[in-house]
């Protein structure tokens, strides 16, 4: 790993992701800001920051247990993405959009928990 958890591809994509997720819910009606508009927000600057705490616990279990904490709150922005989709809260392409990166992002999380798995069960088996 980097030096810095902004060293992490899947963190600079959860920002950038994060950044979209506020534009996109910007043109949500206004009877959605206390819904699905702050639970998208919400979501998105989880996934960055369990990214960031995780690194910063240095530890590997620890790193792996704020992993699938983001892995959670990706996938509950999905959800929350399909339901504004289906009602039709804003322009589809941009939404299905969001939706593929987040998609983008999944699988470099589930890359990043399967390695920090593999260091643990190496760690276990040399005793570190």
């Amino acid at each position: 790993m980097g030096r810095s958890y902004r060293d992490l591809r899947v963190w600079r994509e959860s920002i950038e992701l994060s950044v979209a997720i506020y534009n996109l819910t910007r043109s949500f009606p206004k009877d959605e800001q206390f819904g699905l508009t702050s639970q998208l927000r919400r979501a998105a600057v989880s996934l960055a920051s369990n990214i960031a705490e995780g690194y910063g616990r240095a530890s590997r279990p620890d790193f792996r247990r704020f992993a699938a904490m983001a892995r959670g709150s990706l996938l509950e922005m999905q959800t929350q993405l399909t339901i504004a989709i289906r009602l039709g809260l804003a322009e589809e392409t941009r939404m299905q959009s969001v939706l593929a990166t987040t998609e983008d992002i999944g699988k470099m999380l589930w890359a990043l928990m399967t390695k920090l798995d593999a260091e643990r069960r190496i760690d276990a088996v040399s005793g570190a």
